[in-house]
């Protein structure tokens, strides 16, 4: 059985030429990871735009996307109702699932509503590959930080909990994310925090972490602990993805 894997990015987009953005190789090295490169056929990839509502002009923009790449984008709507009868046996029939940005904590609770929380454990345990972007990031951990209540950030604590820590997304470009996480971690809202910068991914093997990647050079990845009741960060060597 495969190990069970997580990308969790604040990239996976670059600007298109035929439309307005393409996929990166963030999200192409989730189906690599997947292993679903030089199969003979073409990639499937499960996508989710809950945390946007499932708006369909974005999920047609991501199905163009994967249409330029070679990549079968198989969406999973759950606005007004699931689109599929059979959500779980949708998800397992995917290389990778790949989850949009946008409200973490309108995502969190659609997802449980619909027993998405169980089902996601599940197909992550059958070697399905689990990925996303902001949102799609935050999603796997703990908790992190989040703008779903307002332009004024705040963590989020309720995340599906597959990997045992938390998650920092577009660490150096908004202003708020990096001193938000540092405060946080010394009062003990969040315990180890693991952040990316924009075009930066976190590969988990199981719950730990495997590698750091970039789309985007000269990006990084850190870890944000507690030690001796301050905040210490340490940046992590990332890895250039060609």
């Amino acid at each position: 059985m495969k190990t069970p894997t997580i990308l969790a990015t604040s990239g996976g987009y670059v600007p298109g030429t035929r439309v307005r953005a393409e996929f990166g190789p963030l999200v192409k090295y989730a189906l690599e990871l997947a292993g679903a490169g030089g199969t003979g056929r073409t990639p499937k990839l499960g996508y989710l735009a809950t945390a946007c509502g499932d708006q369909l002009s974005q999920i047609a923009e991501r199905e163009d996307a994967g249409r330029l790449a070679g990549i079968e984008v198989n969406p999973l709507r759950l606005f007004v109702m699931p689109n599929v009868e059979d959500i779980e046996g949708f998800l397992m029939e995917q290389d990778a699932i790949w989850v949009d940005g946008g409200s973490v904590e309108n995502l969190l609770a659609v997802w449980r509503v619909h027993r998405l929380d169980a089902i996601f454990r599940r197909v992550w345990e059958a070697g399905v590959v689990l990925a996303g972007v902001s949102a799609g990031s935050i999603c796997w951990h703990r908790g992190g930080t989040t703008d779903s209540f307002g332009p004024t950030l705040r963590p989020v604590t309720d995340g599906l909990g597959l990997i045992p820590y938390d998650n920092g997304v577009h660490y150096d470009a908004e202003e708020q994310r990096r001193p938000l996480v540092h405060r946080l971690v010394t009062e003990g809202t969040l315990g180890r925090t693991y952040c990316t910068d924009n075009g930066v991914g976190l590969v988990y093997r199981g719950s730990e972490l495997a590698e750091c990647v970039a789309e985007v050079p000269e990006r990084s990845a850190y870890v944000v602990e507690n030690a001796g009741g301050e905040a210490v960060e340490e940046a992590l060597p990332t890895r250039l993805l060609q």
